[in-house]
């Protein structure tokens, strides 16, 4: 029996020190990203190395999912491979054993969860509209910029250019970012 750690913070400067501090064990996956998703790579790292008769140790329910769907998939998923979990902060604890009780705080606790993640979207596009009407907020800074990507696309001459999804991967920009810089010179290209 493994007794696994599962941490996660939402940004790469946040801390993850308070998360299972002083508890004891064999193994900890580290995720810094949202839990809108469970598309994080540590988390599956974990899902794939826990086996039957381990326990993975989370801090808190919105430190596994901030999605209520997500987060009763998952229990589920890892109880029935006999897998426990628990959430220390809740002090809850699921084995696979049918308990309503247990099972009706794991969706109260997941829909606030869930909730206040709405919440902090709802106020950061507000935020960023009343930004927007004083001037002050631009946008995020391009990591990389368009004409990177459209020679990653295009290639040199010599060698082929990458699909668009290759060369998201490549530069380390999303699918949609390449799609965009793509689009504008597509549209510029276009004759009105």
């Amino acid at each position: 029996m493994a007794k696994v750690g599962y941490i996660r913070v939402s940004s790469v400067d946040q801390n993850t020190e308070r998360q299972l501090d002083g508890v004891a064990l064999d193994k900890v996956f580290t995720d810094k990203e949202s839990g809108a998703t469970t598309a994080r790579p540590q988390l599956q790292a974990m899902l794939e190395y826990v086996r039957e008769g381990d326990i993975i140790l989370v801090h808190s329910i919105d430190r596994l999912a901030r999605s209520l769907a997500d987060l009763l998939k998952l229990v589920e998923d890892l109880t029935k491979r006999g897998v426990h979990i628990r959430f220390n902060k809740e002090q809850l604890e699921f084995t696979g054993e049918d308990n309503p009780t247990q099972h009706l705080m794991l969706s109260m606790m997941g829909a606030v969860a869930q909730f206040e993640r709405a919440m902090i979207k709802e106020r950061q596009r507000e935020g960023i509209a009343k930004a927007k009407e004083k001037g002050v907020y631009k946008g995020r800074t391009k990591t990389v910029d368009d004409e990177a990507i459209r020679a990653a696309i295009a290639g040199d001459g010599v060698t082929k250019g990458l699909s668009f999804r290759k060369a998201a991967e490549s530069l380390g920009v999303s699918l949609s970012t390449v799609q965009r810089a793509m689009k504008t010179v597509h549209n510029l290209a276009l004759p009105r």
